[in-house]
């Protein structure tokens, strides 16, 4: 995400989404909790496969489907260590400092997210565009 070629602030007018996609892309990539588990025992260093599934009593076909993901994303790199691979972040601290602003506006929004009908907690799917439900007033729903 180069900040010449985005603009959040919406200062020019209208934003084309295909300038917004590769950003979208790396929140899809960090929008699932185990995927975040992950990043977060990497930010102590290397890791195992086998590592990651007895810390976070996940099955290996779980870990290493997620970490396929964030591998992909470009958030973890990989290096054979005999029979087994190492995982560590590939940008740990652009990394931290991107889930340390997330915690940050987590909290100064007082976890509303969580009362988002179509992505917060009791959400079972990802809706399509079609299905997605209307917010309510989060005043009103606290």
């Amino acid at each position: 995400m180069q900040a010449a070629n985005s603009d959040f602030s919406g200062e020019r007018g209208v934003v084309d989404p295909a300038v917004l996609a590769p950003a979208a892309a790396l929140f899809h990539g960090l929008s699932d909790p185990a995927r975040l588990a992950i990043l977060q025992h990497l930010t102590m260093g290397e890791h195992r496969v086998r590592d990651l599934t007895e810390h976070l009593g996940l099955a290996q076909s779980t870990v290493s489907a997620h970490l396929a993901c964030l591998r992909d994303c470009g958030l973890v790199t990989s290096r054979p260590e005999g029979r087994a691979s190492m995982f560590t972040l590939t940008t740990a601290p652009e990394l931290l400092a991107v889930l340390a602003t997330a915690e940050q506006l987590l909290a100064s929004t007082g976890y509303a997210v969580e009362l988002c009908p179509n992505y917060g907690i009791g959400a079972t799917t990802t809706p399509d565009a079609e299905h997605l439900q209307p917010h309510q007033n989060l005043e009103t729903a606290r």
